[in-house]
């Protein structure tokens, strides 16, 4: 069963991109299961700090990209958003290169909470990064724009 408020597809998180950080780091969604979201990002110049390896902040970065966006899509976005509230995140192992990629499952889906875990691996499947996310459950200021569709007049 999913834990979506309705269907989502790649196509329409892309939607949620351009102009945003998200794009600048070159993170990609590329998988809607049931219960989890997944995404990739690059770990290059966008992405490493001055030792060549992924910033720690690159990597919260996709967690929180990862968490806030699989949060609001278990919400009727004509009536609620969610937004960070707090992060943590362990960095476990350092990566040089390639692509490391996001999953982001729930933990508790309140009315007035959520909390999301996000696990990072590297290209050969290791554990980089374990990250965990509260997010605030709000109303919708009917000024701002649902991602996809225009503000409300």
């Amino acid at each position: 069963m999913s834990i979506w408020f309705r269907p989502f597809t790649i196509e329409s998180l892309a939607q949620w991109v351009p102009g945003t950080m998200v794009e600048h780091l070159g993170i990609v969604f590329n998988e809607i299961g049931p219960d989890f979201l997944r995404a990739t990002m690059p770990v290059d110049h966008r992405t490493q700090q001055a030792m060549g390896i992924l910033h720690g902040g690159a990597s919260v970065a996709l967690a929180e990209t990862l968490g806030s966006v699989a949060g609001n899509m278990c919400l009727d976005l004509e009536k609620h958003v969610c937004v960070g509230q707090e992060i943590n995140a362990n960095h476990l192992r350092p990566v040089a290169a390639g692509l490391v990629t996001g999953t982001a499952r729930a933990l508790h889906l309140g009315q007035r909470t959520q909390v999301w875990q996000i696990e990072i691996r590297d290209a050969r499947e290791r554990l980089t990064c374990i990250s965990r996310i509260t997010l605030a459950v709000i109303d919708r200021d009917p000024r701002v724009s649902v991602p996809g569709r225009s503000a409300a007049s």
